[in-house]
């Protein structure tokens, strides 16, 4: 488990030096992480990137808001008002994160969910594959020990290219069962056989459904939005600050990474540290494996 956290992080961290370079990453490399081809997806799915390229950015923009207090400074007259600004776009900034914050955990729940539906699907064919006749019975519990594998592997996997392996055999598995029932219940069309293909069609569908919830992040424009009102909240902070303290300037920036790293992480399916465990899914298997 630690060797799997270390190996994390350090994906992480050399997914940054492209963005502290300013260079943008191979057109290739971004087709096979992201389908939307863009380096703020990109960035979004290095969750500790994430984190670290915020910190500098708004630790920046504390500096830049000293910087033109110096050159224009607050009269005691204009502070009451600076103030009222400050307090609302803090305020303003804690409600947006909070809001964030909740559409991510709400979809992290959703994948979770999924998951559990998925691994029930498939315990529930691979008990009626007994309904089928006993050569199409057996071949699609076989089918569904293979597609099993692939699925927990779907989970677990962190290599694009392995990714893409495991979609390729899932279609093939899927393809392959589907032919079977559909081919017994033209030779066998009898109610108990309907029952399996039904089976069938639900563990097809959650698939379907699971990789959907993979899909659905939080939207880049949402992103955007929170980022760009740390930036104008960062830098009325340091505009207002009465003296250039470098011991309080961090505090900010920092508060709001750890947020933003929160939100990226829990947001991101397949490289952050928060993830579904495919846990009914192995308990399904170790079953199988007992049988």
């Amino acid at each position: 488990m630690g060797d799997d956290v270390i190996e994390l992080l350090a994906g992480q961290l050399d997914c940054l030096m492209p963005f502290l370079r300013g260079t943008m990453p191979a057109a290739d490399d971004i087709a096979q992480e992201d389908s939307g081809g863009t380096t703020v997806k990109r960035l979004l799915d290095h969750p500790l990137a994430l984190f670290v390229l915020s910190l500098l950015v708004l630790w920046l923009s504390v500096q830049i808001g000293a910087f033109i207090r110096q050159r224009r400074p607050l009269s005691e007259d204009e502070r009451d008002d600076f103030a009222l600004v400050i307090n609302a776009s803090l305020t303003l900034l804690a409600l947006i994160v909070g809001f964030t914050f909740s559409m991510a955990v709400s979809r992290y729940d959703q994948r979770k969910n999924y998951e559990e539906e998925e691994a029930n699907a498939i315990g529930t064919e691979y008990v009626r594959a007994d309904l089928l006749p006993p050569s199409d019975g057996a071949r699609v519990q076989q089918l569904l020990k293979e597609y099993l594998e692939q699925r927990t592997l779907f989970y677990t996997t962190h290599d694009w290219q392995q990714l893409a392996q495991i979609d390729n055999e899932t279609s093939k598995l899927q393809t392959e069962m589907w032919v079977t029932v559909k081919n017994a219940s033209e030779m066998h069309p009898t109610p108990p056989v309907t029952l399996a293909v039904s089976g069938m069609n639900d563990v097809l569908n959650r698939q379907g459904y699971t990789q959907a919830a993979w899909w659905n992040r939080i939207p880049v424009a949402a992103w955007s939005l929170m980022v760009s009102l740390a930036i104008c909240c960062s830098l009325l902070v340091g505009y207002g600050s009465r003296r250039r303290e470098p011991l309080l300037f961090p505090v900010l920036p920092f508060l709001v990474s750890v947020a933003f790293f929160l939100i990226a992480d829990i947001d991101s399916p397949r490289s952050g540290v928060i993830r579904v465990a495919p846990q009914n899914l192995i308990s399904l298997s170790q079953s199988f494996h007992k049988q």
